[in-house]
């Protein structure tokens, strides 16, 4: 198991230690746990039932037809 040390303010690190004994657990896995709700790399659930919910939200911005070609400066 990998270690990491933390330096806190000592006003954070009372948070940490208050919140951890408020749910019984160690000051290692409540950190721990924090870091896994909010360091992954899937989009929150609440977030994804967003998507097609705004049927006027434009995906893309539309194409511009391509210009045709321009008359060069002679040499």
């Amino acid at each position: 198991m990998a270690q990491i040390t933390l330096y806190l303010e000592e006003s954070v690190q009372t948070l940490v230690e208050h919140a951890a004994k408020a749910q019984g657990v160690s000051k290692s896995r409540w950190v721990a746990e924090l870091i896994r709700q909010h360091a992954g790399d899937q989009w929150p659930k609440s977030c994804l039932d967003l998507a097609g919910q705004f049927p006027d939200f434009p995906l893309c911005e539309p194409a511009v037809p391509p210009v045709g070609d321009v008359p060069r400066v002679p040499w």
